[in-house]
């Protein structure tokens, strides 16, 4: 029987840069540029928590933010009775509460585009992200199981499912790395 002596095998890593040593006085570039960070708000304390994940990534990456506010489009009920479509003096108030979030949460040095409009949450989510070119979602989840789930469905699920962008879920319980 023959045995040889194996030599190690020295793994190199090919995006190794001297920018990138830890040694290097510059610091190394990202991996992916975001330019525009969609974060769907509907004025809860969780959805506030994703806007804090949103202002550290919007800093890192230099990126802008868009606050999208869906209202739940109208439901059309067995008796075929039309609900009133929200107007622009409706939509108005609510844009001016994401004007209220973003000088509270956000610092000025970050551009932030405000969107408020009816639609069925999710696609109004979508139609958003695709209309702005959104690098990132960055939304939450209140974490309903079982029947509430079943019967309410998920729009974070949906969100992720149908996205055009990569989406960060925020749970309500988790560990925080912001």
């Amino acid at each position: 029987m023959n045995t040889e002596t194996l030599e190690p095998v020295k793994i190199t890593s090919p995006v190794a840069t001297t920018a990138c040593r830890e040694d290097a006085a510059e610091e190394c570039p990202p991996i992916t540029q975001l330019k525009n960070i969609l974060v769907p708000l509907d004025f809860s304390e969780m959805s506030l928590k994703s806007l804090r994940y949103a202002v550290s990534f919007a800093k890192q990456f230099g990126a802008k933010l868009t606050l999208a506010h869906v209202v739940q489009a109208p439901v059309y009920t067995v008796d075929f009775s039309y609900p009133v479509s929200l107007g622009p003096q409706d939509l108005g108030p609510l844009e001016k509460q994401l004007e209220g979030i973003r000088a509270t949460y956000v610092p000025a040095e970050i551009p932030v585009d405000i969107i408020v409009r009816q639609s069925f949450i999710f696609e109004g989510v979508l139609d958003v992200a695709r209309e702005t070119c959104a690098d990132l979602i960055i939304t939450t989840t209140h974490g309903h199981t079982g029947l509430k789930h079943l019967f309410l469905g998920s729009v974070a699920e949906n969100i992720v499912r149908r996205a055009p962008c990569p989406v960060l879920v925020v749970r309500e319980i988790e560990h925080d790395f912001v």
